[in-house]
């Protein structure tokens, strides 16, 4: 009866110190990310982000691509599998309030020497030289959470589980985007190909005019090689685009989880339209879109956790035990009823005094790791605006690169057709004819890698906002 006022009192005091928390949890830092980003527009609050993939890719192919690679991708898999363990961890963490039971059954026969004590001893009251010992016993143990650390435990176990569902994010934000972008480079490549094959094609048409003019004698064996090595760069650049093309093919279909294989792709470079709504919104959206960003929000919460589980070790723990089951010295008795039971019951506080600044050194240490997250949060906040920033000023630079080179290609072309009608005339020599060739080969690539670029800013700056995961 006394032993249990003792519990009673012994959990009272559980209830009234259960509401002390040994340490503070330190917040997020105020004012992480600037007012705006860097090139965006004052009034600019709509975030291109909180599209959903399927909204923000006009292109049917490209969001095709995409979701088989969410279902195919390796990493996808892996960043799944890792969210499952994790998710195990965290429930597992929700029961450690409840105490330990362990179940134990024991048997043991000895025989101990007739010159020894125990011998000597059994002799007097036993014709039997052994000796017996059956036990069957449930062990019971329950720890109370009285400075929060199994709270803590749980806390931190929950933000390791949050962490791995930002990390699959990550996974699936950088896919998404290397899957467009791969996409754009592949018919950037195609329209390069045309480009070369067309000029090409003027190549030989120019190239048979001077063979013509070398046998009436107009011109020397030299236009002929001039106006053979041109020809020789434009068919050069056919296999170097096509080796590239099935270089894009083989990463783009290991991207989507598949063997190397050729890429079905519908319409042209000229088909895909850069997006001209760009909204970034305001930075500190990035807190919630941003899986690398949410994800050292999570580290803070786990830092905190285990400067709390730190803390609480420095403190007593109370452990409550209780052992009861059926004990016999003989086999036949072992299950009789009341006479082979047994029962034990006890309570203790366990106050660290001296492990040689094992727990303190934990505890500092601890603190220190949580600084260190403080500054690693800042920094991923850091990394994040800066890459938004970077693609808006792409973004808006290589708006004013097209405008020019598009400029440039339509002089270009038009000096070609001249060169073409003045040469056939006799009114141009070959000279003027390859150089216009060679300008029109160069600037309608250059414009080709333009516009893609300008496609792929928009893409990167989607996901540097945080955007394809949804």
């Amino acid at each position: 009866m006394k032993l249990s006022k003792n519990i009673y009192a012994a959990l009272l005091l559980v209830l009234v110190l259960g509401a002390c928390k040994v340490s503070k949890d330190i917040p997020l830092p105020a004012k992480a990310a600037p007012e705006k980003f860097r090139g965006s527009q004052e009034t600019d609050t709509a975030n291109i982000a909180a599209l959903p993939y399927k909204e923000f890719f006009k292109e049917e192919t490209i969001r095709n691509l995409i979701d088989t690679a969410i279902r195919n991708n390796y990493d996808m898999q892996i960043a799944l599998k890792n969210m499952e363990a994790a998710s195990l961890l965290f429930k597992q963490s929700k029961l450690g309030n409840l105490p330990q039971l362990n179940l134990s059954v024991t048997g043991n026969t000895s025989r101990p020497s007739d010159n020894s004590l125990n011998g000597l001893q059994i002799g007097q009251f036993s014709q039997s030289k052994h000796i017996e010992d059956y036990s069957v016993s449930a062990g019971l143990s329950w720890e109370a959470d009285i400075w929060r650390k199994i709270a803590n435990q749980r806390n931190a176990a929950g933000a390791a589980f949050m962490q791995s569902a930002e990390v699959k994010k990550a996974v699936q934000t950088r896919l998404v985007s290397n899957i467009a972008q791969s996409f754009y480079r592949l018919i950037m490549l195609d329209t390069q190909l045309e480009i070369a094959k067309k000029n090409l094609a003027l190549n030989d048409s120019t190239l048979t005019i001077i063979r013509l003019q070398f046998d009436a004698g107009q011109v020397t064996s030299l236009a002929i090689q001039q106006a053979e090595a041109q020809r020789l760069v434009a068919a050069g650049l056919v296999p170097q685009l096509e080796q590239n093309i099935g270089l894009e093919e083989n990463a783009l279909s290991i991207l989507t989880g598949a063997f190397p294989k050729t890429i079905a792709r519908i319409g042209t470079l000229n088909m895909m339209n850069v997006q001209s709504q760009v909204g970034t919104g305001i930075p500190s959206s990035l807190l919630s879109l941003r899986p690398d960003v949410k994800n050292a929000e999570l580290e803070l919460v786990k830092a905190n956790a285990k400067v709390g589980i730190a803390k609480a070790n420095l403190y007593p723990s109370l452990v409550i035990t209780a052992n009861g089951g059926l004990n016999s010295f003989k086999a036949s008795n072992w299950f009789n009823i009341p006479g082979s039971l047994f029962g034990t019951v006890a309570g203790g506080l366990t106050q660290p005094i001296f492990q040689r600044k094992q727990l303190k050194t934990q505890y500092d240490v601890a603190i220190v790791d949580r600084e260190r997250t403080v500054l690693e949060f800042r920094s991923s906040v850091l990394t994040a605006v800066g890459e938004v920033s970077d693609e808006l000023v792409k973004i808006e630079k290589l708006k004013q690169q097209y405008t020019i080179a598009d400029q440039r290609v339509k002089t270009v072309q038009g000096g070609l057709q001249n060169a073409n009608m003045l040469f056939k005339s006799g009114m141009a020599n070959y000279l003027e004819v390859i150089n216009a060739q060679s300008n029109a080969l160069q600037s309608e690539l250059d414009l080709a890698t333009i516009k893609t670029a300008q496609l792929n800013a928009v893409v990167e700056l989607y996901r540097a906002l945080g955007g394809g995961w949804k």
